[in-house]
């Protein structure tokens, strides 16, 4: 009888720990941020693929259960979800994951945003308020979001400040070695004129000094029209770009439209982990960004 004990016990003690924190993330960068500094310690869940539009999601019954379920919600914030967010904390019914709670975290409220509007009116699209909520893509951005994502880790459970901490400063580590060698790599980009889809790549523009041309969409979030476009050909032959960028959630079509009558370079992105299979993380998000970019100048080049 009592081996019989002590074999159950064995068992029960073999059997792997479950996560202190479960959280919700509601883009995926914010969910490898999450597992890089939470390690073990946490169960991520992503309300978001990389393969769907943030803006425009429905807050189903099964990102509620997932919701109810969570001690600690990372949100991009600046607007971004604002269509489906609100819905998603009322329905869940969460105290724990409610703006001002430790358990959500807001990650735009740790970065400086660009492009904020002076005015705001309908007619101009869908503006972002607070200003370009797609900072992801700057990768001087990640760095102030992983210190407040460990000090929020460490409020919720305190038993791992010294896991979270660790991996913050392993993780900060590498990622000053791979800022270095992103930017080395990335010098022959600096200057090049590009156009995109939608306004999502402003960020990356800015930190690599690329310059941008404007957007296939007359307005944000405004599908374009065939006569705009036909402009958008035609004032190529004056100012040409050499790319046009388009994230993976994207329709490419109106961009392939424009690419092919104006002998540009279509570059599709990943703009977020998994939008390929190369960019398994955030370290090969960007390793994955630069290198599509940087064949894709080195072909557009006579």
């Amino acid at each position: 009888m009592m081996k019989r004990i002590l074999a159950v016990l064995f068992c029960l003690c073999a059997l792997p720990a479950s996560a202190a924190v479960k959280v919700l993330a509601t883009v995926p960068e914010w969910g490898a941020l999450a597992r890089e500094i939470g390690g073990e310690r946490v169960e991520v869940m992503e309300a978001t693929s990389a393969r769907q539009d943030p803006h425009r999601i429905e807050a189903r019954p099964s990102l509620i259960a997932r919701a109810r379920a969570a001690d600690l919600l990372i949100a991009t914030g600046a607007e971004l979800e604002i269509g489906w967010l609100p819905v998603l904390l009322r329905e869940s019914g969460n105290a724990r994951i409610q703006p001002g709670q430790a358990g959500f975290l807001e990650a735009a409220a740790e970065v400086t945003l660009r492009d904020k509007p002076t005015t705001l009116d309908r007619s101009m699209g869908d503006v972002h308020a607070a200003g370009d909520p797609h900072f992801q893509l700057d990768p001087r951005n990640i760095p102030p979001v992983a210190r407040a994502l460990t000090e929020r880790l460490v409020r919720i459970d305190p038993a791992g400040a010294e896991t979270y901490r660790a991996n913050l400063a392993r993780f900060r580590t590498r990622w000053q070695e791979a800022l270095a060698r992103w930017e080395a790599k990335a010098a022959p980009l600096k200057g090049l004129p590009f156009l995109q889809v939608h306004r999502s790549f402003g960020y990356l523009a800015a930190w690599l000094g690329m310059e941008g041309r404007g957007e296939l969409e007359p307005k944000p979030g405004v599908e374009p029209g065939s006569a705009h476009l036909a402009r958008i050909v035609a004032e190529q032959q004056a100012s040409p770009a050499a790319l046009i960028l388009c994230a993976a959630y994207q329709d490419e079509t109106a961009a392939r439209y424009v690419a092919q009558r104006a002998r540009i370079a279509l570059v599709t992105l990943p703009f977020t982990v998994g939008g390929t299979p190369e960019a398994k993380d955030l370290f090969g998000l960007f390793d994955d960004t630069l290198e599509r970019l940087l064949k894709a100048a080195r072909d557009a080049t006579p």
